[in-house]
C-alpha cells in the first residue's frame, strides 16, 4: 500500500511540474515578445528604398475614411471585409492625399497606378477631394493608370480622372446612378408584439420610420430625391467632365442599360469601351507589357512600389514634431455620438471633449478646426462637445468646421455654433430634428405566458421598465423633453448661424441638404476642401506662420502594443480569407450597417439628434 501511495504521489509529483513547465514556458514566450514589440515601437524606423523610374501603386483598401479605426488582432484574424491580398479595412484620406502630393513632387516617381480592386465605400466629397489631387499630379506631366479587371460606381469616379482607363476584356463599367433604401420593421414589430413607443418632432425626421412603416414616407422620399439628385448631377459633371463625354451618353448608360448591350450583344467591357468609359480593353499581361514601357525598364516585371512601402519615405501631413511657434489645431470627429469615452471610429461625448480642452489648455494652439463626419447620434454627448467648444472660443480661440461627407443632426449639433462652417457641394448635412425611441416587450411576453405585476409609491415608480407598458404620464414628460430639446436644437442654430428663430424652424424639422442648398439656405459659410478650412481658421487667428497639427489621446505602452499586434496579424487573414464569397460578403455588409445605424444608440436619457442616411454609391 506504501509502495502504490507513492507511486500516486510521484504521478501527481511529475504532471505538477509539467504543468510548471508549460506555466513557465508560456509565461517567457509573453514576456520575450511584449520585450520585443516595445523595442520595435520605439526603434527608429528604416527609411524605405524607392528606385528611380518607379511606378507607384495607390492601394485603396476598404472604405476610405477621415481617421482610422484601431482594429483588434481578433476582428482583423476574422474580417472578410477586404480581399484576401489586402491587409486593412480602411484607408485614410489624408494618407492617400499625402502619398499623392509626395508623389508629385518626387523624381522617382514616373507614374501612379491606381489599386482600386479592393476599394469600398467612400463619401462623394472625399472622391472629389482625390480627384483634385489627381488633377494636380498630372499637371506635373506625369501619367496616371487605372487597369481593373471590374469598376464599382465608387471606383469608376476616381477612374475616370485617369489618363489612361484599361478594362479587362471580361469586364464591365457599373455606373448606375445614387440612391436610399432601407429595410423597414413595422410588420415584424407587430409579429414579435413590440410595442415601440416614438417621440419625435419633425415631419421630415424620417430615422425612425422603419420601425412605424412598411415603407418609405411620400415626405422622406420627396426630401430625398432633391439631395440625391443634387448629388448624382455633382457625379455625373465630374466624370463628363475627364471623360469628355456628352451628357447623352452617360444617360443613355445608366438608363437604358439593356437596350444598349443589344449593341454589343450583351459583352458589357465592349459597350464601356463603345461608350468611351474606358479607353482600351486588355488583359493583365497586356497591361503589364505597358507599364513596363511607360515606365521605360529593361526589366520583365514592372517597376512597381507599393503605397505602404512608399509612405515609409516620408513624413505624413500635420504631424510636425517640435514646432515653437503658433498652432492650427486639428480635431477628426467620425462616426455615431456617444456618451463617455469612444475609440477612433465612433464620436465619445467626453473623449472628444477631452481633446477640445487639450487645444483650450495649449498656448501654442491659436484656433481649432474640426473636421466632422457623422449623422449624429447621442443629443446630450453633442451637447457635451458643443458646450466645450464654446468654452474654447470664449478664450479668443476661433473655430472652424470642415464638413466631411455627412454632418447631419448631431453632426450639425456640434457644428452650429464655430465661427465659420466649411462644406462641400457633396455633403449632406441639415437634418435639424430630435427623436426618441423606447420599445417595451410586455406583449411579447404575454403571448409567452410570462407577465410583470408589481406595486410602487408613485407611477413613475417602475421607471423604464421594458417589461411593462409606459405610464402615460412618463409618455408625456419624454414628449415635452423632445419638443425642449427641439426647441434648444434651433436656439443654438439660430444664435450659431445668425438666423431668426423662425427662420430656422422652416428649414429644421429634420430635413436633409445637399452642401450647395445648405450654402444658399445660410446654414454653412462657405464651399471649400478641409486644407482651405485650416487657412480661414489661421486668418481667423490673425497668424500667418503656423503649423497644422493633429490633436490626438496619448497613446499609452498598452495600446501602442495592442496596436503593434492588430497589425501583426494582418498576414495571417489575408491567408485565412483567401476564399472570398463577394455575394455572401454583400449581404453581410448591407445587414451590418441596417443595423448598427440602431445599435449604437446609447443617450442617458434616450433622445437623439440623429440622421440614418447613408448614400448608397
Amino acid at each position: 500500500m506504501k509502495d502504490l501511495i507513492l507511486a500516486i504521489f510521484n504521478i501527481f509529483k511529475y504532471v505538477g511540474k509539467i504543468f510548471t513547465f508549460i506555466r513557465n514556458f508560456l509565461f517567457n514566450v509573453v514576456l520575450l515578445t511584449i520585450f520585443a514589440t516595445l523595442i520595435f515601437i520605439f526603434m527608429p524606423k528604416e527609411v524605405s528604398h524607392v528606385p528611380s523610374k518607379s511606378i507607384l501603386r495607390l492601394d485603396i483598401l476598404g472604405d476610405i475614411v477621415e481617421e482610422k479605426r484601431v482594429f483588434g488582432s481578433v476582428e482583423k484574424l476574422f474580417s472578410d471585409s477586404v480581399g484576401p491580398d489586402a491587409t486593412e479595412p480602411e484607408t485614410a484620406l489624408q494618407d492617400i492625399l499625402d502619398i499623392i502630393d509626395n508623389a508629385a513632387a518626387d523624381d522617382r516617381i514616373v507614374a501612379l497606378l491606381l489599386n482600386l480592386k479592393h476599394m469600398e465605400s467612400a463619401g462623394l466629397n472625399q472622391l472629389q477631394t482625390i480627384g483634385q489631387a489627381f488633377v494636380n499630379f498630372r499637371k506635373t506631366g506625369k501619367t496616371i493608370v487605372a487597369a481593373e479587371d471590374y469598376y464599382s460606381q465608387t471606383q469608376y469616379y476616381l477612374a475616370s480622372y485617369a489618363d489612361k482607363i484599361f478594362l479587362n476584356p471580361m469586364g464591365g463599367v457599373d455606373v448606375h446612378g445614387f440612391g436610399v433604401f432601407r429595410l423597414y420593421f413595422r410588420e415584424a414589430m407587430e409579429k414579435l408584439a413590440i410595442n415601440y413607443n416614438i417621440f419625435k418632432v419633425g415631419t421630415y425626421k424620417s430615422a425612425l420610420e422603419p420601425f412605424t412603416r412598411d415603407n418609405m414616407s411620400p415626405e422622406d422620399r420627396n426630401q430625398n430625391a432633391v439631395w440625391l439628385s443634387a448629388l448624382w448631377q455633382v457625379y455625373k459633371d465630374d466624370i463628363l467632365k475627364q471623360r469628355k463625354l456628352s451628357k447623352e451618353t452617360l444617360e443613355n448608360y445608366t438608363a437604358n442599360i439593356s437596350l444598349a448591350l443589344q449593341s454589343t450583344g450583351g459583352d458589357t467591357a465592349q459597350l464601356a469601351l463603345t461608350t468611351g468609359l474606358v479607353d482600351q480593353l486588355s488583359n493583365r499581361s497586356e497591361i503589364s507589357a505597358y507599364l513596363i514601357a511607360l515606365a521605360k525598364s529593361t526589366e520583365t516585371k514592372p517597376p512597381i512600389v507599393g503605397s505602404a512601402k512608399y509612405s515609409d519615405s516620408f513624413l505624413p501631413s500635420y504631424n510636425k514634431i517640435g514646432w515653437k511657434g503658433d498652432k492650427i489645431g486639428l480635431i477628426i470627429a467620425e462616426g455615431n455620438i456617444l456618451p463617455g469615452k469612444q475609440p477612433p471610429g465612433l464620436i465619445g461625448g467626453d473623449s472628444l471633449a477631452a481633446l477640445i480642452k487639450k487645444a483650450r489648455e495649449d498656448e501654442q494652439i491659436k484656433a481649432l478646426v474640426v473636421r466632422i463626419n457623422s449623422g449624429g447620434g447621442s443629443a446630450f454627448a453633442s451637447e457635451i462637445i458643443r458646450q466645450e467648444l464654446l468654452l474654447l472660443q470664449k478664450k479668443g480661440k476661433p473655430v472652424v468646421v470642415s464638413m466631411g461627407a455627412v454632418a447631419a443632426s448631431g453632426g450639425y449639433w456640434i457644428a452650429a455654433d464655430a465661427d465659420e462652417i466649411w462644406a462641400s457641394e457633396a455633403t449632406i448635412t441639415g437634418s435639424i430634428g430630435i427623436f426618441g425611441a423606447i420599445p417595451t416587450f410586455e406583449k411579447t411576453l404575454s403571448s409567452l405566458g410570462i407577465y410583470s405585476d408589481g406595486t410602487g409609491t408613485t407611477p413613475l415608480a417602475a421607471g423604464l421598465d421594458l417589461t411593462q407598458p409606459l405610464p402615460e404620464s412618463l409618455k408625456g414628460a419624454i414628449q415635452q423633453a423632445i419638443a425642449h430639446n427641439y426647441d434648444q436644437f434651433l436656439q443654438i442654430v439660430a444664435t450659431g448661424r445668425d438666423l431668426e428663430k423662425k427662420r430656422v424652424g422652416e428649414l429644421a424639422e429634420g430635413r436633409v441638404y445637399d452642401g450647395k442648398s445648405a450654402l444658399a439656405f445660410g446654414l454653412v459659410d462657405k464651399l471649400g476642401s478641409f486644407d482651405e478650412a485650416i487657412a480661414a481658421a489661421a486668418n481667423l487667428a490673425g497668424t500667418t506662420d503656423y503649423s497644422a497639427e493633429y490633436i490626438r489621446p496619448d497613446a499609452t505602452v498598452k495600446e501602442q502594443v495592442l496596436q503593434f499586434f492588430a497589425a501583426q496579424i494582418a498576414p495571417l487573414a489575408a491567408i485565412l480569407n483567401k476564399n472570398d464569397y463577394p455575394l455572401a460578403k454583400k449581404i453581410k455588409i448591407i445587414l451590418e450597417n441596417k443595423f448598427n445605424e440602431f445599435i449604437l444608440l446609447d443617450d442617458p436619457r434616450g433622445i437623439y439628434a440623429h440622421c440614418l442616411i447613408k448614400l448608397t454609391l
